[in-house]
This record gives structure tokens, sequence and C-alpha cells, in this order.
């Protein structure tokens, strides 16, 4: 059975045993992931993952079930699953199947991800030149290579709408490991492509290189309220860390401090927050969300002012507006939620030299860690394991290890003074520019 044969037959099952309106998600993922070590192939390996949901609506409540497999078998299944499931649902929010939108931006986020050879020679490549940058770094850590993916989305239902998108993803990975005497310092570096081609092993390479040599001279700084730069990685990990509170999902269930500030100055006029679904390149670019809404670019906050939460059908429902076009689904087993697409601050004029001279002496923040334990994201207070150095008469000084940074997101917010030009996407779909911020409390030595 095709997938357009089984889905045909789910669909027309579905509406014979009395489900009202229904709608198939289909998700796959193809990945091939490379890793070097020491020369050598280290970890090779192929996979294919993915299935299909079913969702329906039941007297007004939404059941839902899932499946691997696409035979005559699991449509029977999946129907049962969603009649039972919807008569389990104690959730009294109006629920929706979506007819479609008028349009959908075009968007051709499909790459030359290369041969499995030519991935694997990049791979090899990429830890190679690792160890031929600086007489420090011997060797290349174990998670030094590549991964891309293919992964297909395509959402049909009883209403006629029938879309799909196809994103391919190349990413390459570098872990630079420096000694020198007894001391051993790591840095890591990420980078993502549409293509193979547009990856390169050296910048990569280089970047990871560069900052675990730097960091052998890390120690920690002296305790403290001071002027913060938070480099652009750093900024996008708290970003990301962060995004819930712009759901208005979170807001309606009382886990957002955002709840009711729409239109409200709540950041510095400097701070321009975008959500950018149709970003060329972009790691979760799509012309269409979780439940088939076409999506379009907003300014989340624009100038300070936050002009509205990110929505999905329900809550937008709830709310009396209409969605936002970010409704997500972590998978096709998984529930709809609401999640931010390509997320970033709108970068500024800035280098990072500029910011340095602007801060003049203070402390430039590049990693921090220990999101998952050190962040609540309703309170937004934070305190975190850093690393990074000190800026010192504008010009960047000695590094810093061991410091944990603390403040609250909400307030950093209102406290960003500068907002540099280096946007950059570590590691996925969030990204930031470098930001200067008034202060931080530090606590060092």
């Amino acid at each position: 059975m095709t997938q357009d044969q089984f889905i045909r037959a789910l669909l027309t099952a579905a509406q014979e045993a009395g489900i009202t309106a229904a709608e198939a998600y289909y998700q796959s993922e193809e990945t091939l992931t490379v890793r070097a070590f020491e020369g050598a192939v280290d970890d090779y390996a192929v996979s294919t993952s993915g299935g299909l949901s079913l969702r329906g609506l039941v007297g007004g409540r939404m059941g839902s079930a899932y499946t691997e497999a696409l035979d005559e078998q699991a449509v029977d299944m999946l129907v049962r699953g969603v009649l039972e499931s919807a008569a389990l649902i104690t959730d009294e929010d109006e629920q929706f199947i979506f007819p479609g939108s008028p349009s959908y931006a075009r968007l051709d986020a499909v790459g030359e991800r290369g041969s499995a050879e030519e991935q694997i020679d990049f791979a090899l490549s990429l830890e190679k030149i690792g160890k031929t940058l600086d007489p420090h770094v011997k060797r290349m850590g174990s998670y030094t290579g590549m991964q891309s993916v293919r992964e297909t989305v395509r959402i049909v239902n009883t209403y006629g709408l029938d879309v799909q998108h196809v994103q391919d993803v190349c990413i390459a990975i570098a872990m630079a490991i420096a000694t020198r005497a007894e001391r051993t310092m790591t840095g890591m570096e990420a980078a993502f492509a549409r293509n193979l081609a547009d990856l390169n092993a050296e910048k990569v390479a280089r970047a990871a290189v560069e900052e675990a040599v730097f960091m052998l001279d890390a120690a920690p700084c002296a305790s403290g309220t001071m002027p913060v730069i938070l480099r652009n990685g750093a900024m996008a990990d708290l970003l990301q860390t962060f995004s819930s509170v712009f759901s208005a999902d979170a807001a309606q269930k009382g886990l957002s401090l955002l709840a009711g500030k729409e239109h409200s100055q709540i950041a510095a006029p400097c701070v321009t927050l975008v959500d950018d679904p149709l970003l060329p390149g972009g790691f979760a670019s799509r012309p269409f969300d979780g439940e088939g809404v076409a999506t379009y670019t907003k300014k989340v906050i624009e100038n300070g002012v936050l002009t509205t939460l990110l929505h999905n059908l329900k809550t937008a429902n709830k709310a009396g507006c209409a969605s936002t076009g970010n409704a997500s689904r972590a998978s096709y087993a998984a529930s709809v939620g609401v999640s931010p697409t390509n997320f970033f601050l709108q970068p500024g004029q800035a280098d990072l030299d500029a910011l340095h001279a602007h801060l003049q002496n203070g402390l430039v923040v590049t990693e921090v860690s220990g999101l998952h334990a050190g962040a609540d994201a309703v309170s937004g207070d934070f305190s975190l394991l850093s690393s990074g150095y000190l800026v010192e008469n504008g010009r960047k000084g000695r590094p810093v290890e061991q410091i944990t940074v603390a403040g609250n997101f909400f307030q950093l917010l209102r406290d960003i003074e500068e907002v540099g030009c280096d946007l950059r996407f570590p590691m996925g779909s969030v990204g930031s520019p470098s930001v200067r911020v008034r202060s931080l409390s530090v606590a060092g030595t």
C-alpha cells in the first residue's frame, strides 16, 4: 500500500466511523551520521524513522492515534484509537481541524547532501584540519564529524487540505582538545547548511581550535555586579531556554509572565525579536505549521514592545485572534503545541570589537551551561555556570572560567543597551547577535 493509498483509505474509514473531521500527519527522517577520530571513521550510522498520526473530532473532542506501519491493519487501529481517546478527553477547549489557508509561500528547502562517500570525506577532513591548526591541539574529540538529515512532513485532511514540505540539513561539528602541561580545555563549533558544499571544514575546525587554545589560560574573575556582553552563542542559548514564555499556550496556563502584556514595553527600545518561518536557509523554515496553517514572518517584540504571543488554532480561538502559524509537533506521535520557528533578535550595527569598546571594562560571556537546572522559565531567573573573557579598556583581555552568571531574563531584556551585528544560529533554529547588557551578577573568586 502506497502512502497516498493508505491516507485515502484512512480518511475514508474515519468518516465512515462517524469522525466529523479527520487529519493525517505524516513525518519521516532519513539521517546519516559520521564521526571521525584519529584519521578513521569512528562511527557511521544510517537510519530512517517516521510514521503517521490520525487526529479526529468526535462530538467536539479531539482523539488521536499513531502508527509506524502503513498497512490495512493500521487503518482500523488508528480509527479505533481516535474514537477511544476522544471518549477519554476531558479538555473543554474547542478543537480544530484546519481547512487550509488561501495560499502558501513557495519555499525550497531541498539541498544537495552529497553522497555517503563525500560526507565521510568531509568528516575526515574536518578532523585532519583541526589537528594541523595549532601545536596545542594534538587530537580532536569524538564528536567531530557531520550529520545530514532529510525531513518530510505532509498533512492531509477530510476538508481537502494536502500540503507537504521536504527539508535537507547538513550539520558539521568540531570538538577540539587543547593541552598544555597538565591543563586540558575543549572548544566546540557547529555549522549547518542545506548543501554539503556550503559547509566550510576549515572555518568550523578553526573556530573550535581557537576557542580551546584561548581557554588554556582561563581562571575565575572577581565576583561582583558588572556590565556584560553576552556573545551571540550564549545569548542564543538563553533565548532558546526562555522561548516558551512567548507561547500563548504557556501564558493561558499561567506559566508565562508575559500573559496580558501584548502592546506593552517589555524590553529596551533596541530590541526586536523576530519569528521568521520563511527565512532562506533557516533550520525551521517551512510554509505551513503543525496544523497546516500558512506561516508568515512576524516581529514578536518590535522596538521593545511585545506585539504578539505565538499561537496555534486553539490558543488563538481562546484569545479571540488568528493563529500566528506556530502550531508545532515534536514528532508525528506528539500532540500539537506552540513553538517559535526561526527565532532571533534582529541584529544591530556594532561588531564585537565595537561592543568591546563601548563596554570598556566588564565581562564577555561566551558559553553558559546548566540551562535545564539553572533557569526557571516561569520566573525568568537564571544562575548559570559560564565562561568567557574580560574586557579591559575596551579590548579583549584574559579568558575566564568557573564563574556563575545570574540574573532575570525579563530584566535582561530591559537592560540590553546595544545589539551587535553578528547574528548567529549556533545549532538550530534559535539565533542571536551579541548583546551588551547594563549589568549581571557574577560569582567568581
